[in-house]
């Protein structure tokens, strides 16, 4: 197996009669992760998973109808979730962790709660829990978030805390390491596909499985990780959580925007390992 991103290979399986692309490397307890809205194989920073390859065997893979994968996304988030299921299934592999970010972190909290027998612990990037949440979207997410193509600078407002110069830095680093594999043609850019993504967060704000309440007896770890200021998914919809849900531990990281772990990629990793290892 590839011990890093960079040098890892895309690999194929069949799943739902559907060619599904994915990687993995690194070694140690595998990690499965669930990717953000637009996100592809190459849109994860390489520093950041090559911090966790260290420790554990890191699986990616392109949603069904997203990147290099065949197939539709599918607006049940249960359904989506299920991929990732049967990914680890292909790979041989009884139990792990799930990890998600943004979009994926949705995703991430619903193969937990469907698969609490298998996963030992999930992480949650940037993202809500399940349910009605009452801080909305900001407007300036949308107003780059839904370009058919994102710059830079677009990056910075929907990543990172573009008033902040440490932010701005940061997210030219990142932007610079991912694009050195990056095809930028494969980050899905139709409306018909963002409505899938949209499809699916409506699906979980609706939570006819009452994941949200199932945080109340879950005996599964769970950590969540959250910037100060994410315009998409605010820091502060998971307060009435907190005293809630026993086995949960948050983090907030200070002066960061959405893609917190693209600033502090060894941060956030670390904390992740430390939290994991236990």
């Amino acid at each position: 197996m590839k011990t890093n991103f960079s040098s890892s290979e895309t690999n194929y399986t069949t799943i739902n009669n559907w060619k599904i692309a994915y990687r993995q490397f690194g070694q140690g307890t595998p990690i499965l992760f669930f990717n953000r809205f637009r996100g592809i194989l190459d849109t994860w920073d390489p520093l950041f998973l090559d911090s966790l390859a260290v420790n554990y065997s890191i699986v990616l893979f392109d949603y069904p109808g997203i990147g290099d994968s065949e197939g539709e996304l599918s607006a049940n988030l249960e359904e989506v979730a299920s991929i990732g299921i049967q990914l680890m299934d292909e790979l041989s592999y009884e139990s792990f962790h799930v990890a998600g970010w943004s979009y994926g972190g949705l995703v991430a909290q619903a193969a937990l709660f469907l698969n609490k027998d298998r996963v030992k612990k999930g992480v949650f990037i940037g993202t809500n829990p399940p349910g009605n949440n009452e801080v909305p979207f900001e407007p300036s997410f949308f107003e780059h978030a839904l370009k058919p193509t994102n710059d830079l600078e677009d990056e910075t407002v929907i990543f990172f805390e573009p008033k902040s110069a440490a932010s701005r830095a940061a997210a030219k680093a990142s932007h610079e390491r991912i694009s050195k594999r990056l095809d930028r043609a494969k980050i899905p850019a139709t409306q018909e596909q963002f409505q899938k993504y949209f499809g699916g967060s409506a699906y979980m704000k609706a939570d006819a499985q009452q994941f949200r309440e199932q945080y109340k007896t879950i005996e599964n770890p769970v950590l969540v990780i959250s910037s100060d200021h994410d315009n998409s998914f605010a820091v502060e919809n998971w307060f009435p959580l907190l005293r809630n849900a026993p086995t949960m531990q948050h983090i907030i990281i200070n002066d960061t925007g959405h893609g917190l772990q693209h600033q502090h990629p060894e941060l956030v990793a670390g904390y992740m390992h430390l939290f994991l290892s236990k």
